[in-house]
């Protein structure tokens, strides 16, 4: 059976106290001062104090979560290259 890619990837923060994201296929890692989350655009890191997920649905794609968050950024992926692309950085 295969995963429908939602169409939309939201992300509502309430008072820097609360957050609902939409889009969300998988949460990386977390503890009280990251989230890192992997979303249909992309790694998503979340920064905060007392940071907690209260709710992850992965057939909606959909996560809730409360913490005094203090930054979201979307992080890009490095893609891997050869041997010669290392030496010559």
């Amino acid at each position: 059976m295969e995963d429908k890619k939602p169409v939309n990837h939201n992300i509502i923060v309430e008072d820097r106290k609360k957050f609902t994201l939409t889009g969300v296929k998988d949460v990386v890692s977390f503890d009280e001062e990251t989230v890192c989350l992997e979303t249909f655009l992309g790694r998503l890191v979340i920064k905060g104090d007392g940071l907690h997920i209260l709710n992850f649905d992965n057939k909606t794609y959909d996560l809730l979560g409360e913490g005094k968050i203090h930054a979201l950024v979307y992080t890009a992926e490095e893609k891997s290259g050869g041997f010669l692309s290392r030496i010559f950085r």
